[in-house]
């Protein structure tokens, strides 16, 4: 039986799912970043994905969302997109330390993944912490730097006065987290992406451009980085593309 529980982690609320015959054992663990206006309650298909694999799913709670929330996210709270993505980051070491130190996480087994901005966060997390062994990004992007410049252009930023000094010292900001400008910070760990051929809110095409590249250019990333797609899919993901995620993990975590 899989159970689900509710923890606090230095004030980060999160969920973690898990198999119960196993819940004191020490685990390969993946964390699940939820996306832009959700939750992580949202995500729990993809824990119990994770946890039916024998992994100690954690399920995050993102800055400003959820139990976190201190306002309503709309159009405009876009421009603390970047700050939500920065919090997971910095907020990473936090919780997988306290797993480890409760001898719950086998520290050599460690996982992320997410979709949309779970999906951005996952990427940028490569770009950051070497321990990572294993990543899925679904429908996420590998660049912030070129998703931002798109951002501008998107329905996102209509009607915004958006100060151009103040937007160029930003990108140079999302630099260091920009994984499709050091791709060789995958440093051959096994990654994967999905995405939808018709997704209008994380262009398709930037991601897939960069695993063409990272292929072309390091030819041995082929045996560990990885590229599917559902044609015609928007920005949601299918059941399917769920499990896919937990085989992955499976296989190679």
């Amino acid at each position: 039986m899989i159970v689900v529980k509710h923890v606090v982690v230095a004030e980060i609320p999160l969920l973690e799912m898990v198999e119960s015959d196993i819940d004191h054992q020490k685990l390969p663990t993946v964390l699940f970043y939820h996306g832009w206006g959700s939750c992580k309650e949202s995500a729990m298909v993809n824990g119990y994905e994770l946890a039916k694999q024998g992994f100690r799913a954690v399920l995050p709670e993102a800055y400003l969302h959820g139990e976190r929330k201190e306002g309503t996210l709309n159009e405009e709270a876009y421009m603390e997109f970047w700050h939500v993505v920065a919090h997971s980051i910095e907020e990473f070491p936090t919780l997988t330390d306290y797993y480890i130190s409760k001898g719950l996480t086998d520290p050599n087994r460690i996982g992320v993944t997410g979709l949309s901005m779970g999906g951005i966060t996952t990427c940028a997390l490569l770009t950051h912490y070497p321990s990572i062994k294993t990543a899925v990004c679904l429908m996420g992007s590998p660049a912030p730097v070129l998703f931002s410049r798109w951002l501008l252009n998107s329905s996102w930023a209509e009607g915004l006065n958006i100060d151009e000094a103040n937007y160029q010292a930003e990108l140079e900001q999302l630099k260091p987290i920009d994984l499709s400008l050091q791709p060789e910070k995958i440093a051959g760990r096994y990654l994967h992406f999905w995405h939808g051929t018709a997704d209008n809110t994380v262009p398709y095409q930037p991601t897939l451009d960069f695993y063409e590249r990272v292929i072309n250019e390091q030819p041995e990333a082929a045996k560990h980085v990885s590229f599917t797609s559902t044609k015609g899919a928007g920005h949601k993901v299918p059941y399917e593309s769920s499990v896919e995620m937990a085989t992955f993990f499976a296989k190679h975590l």
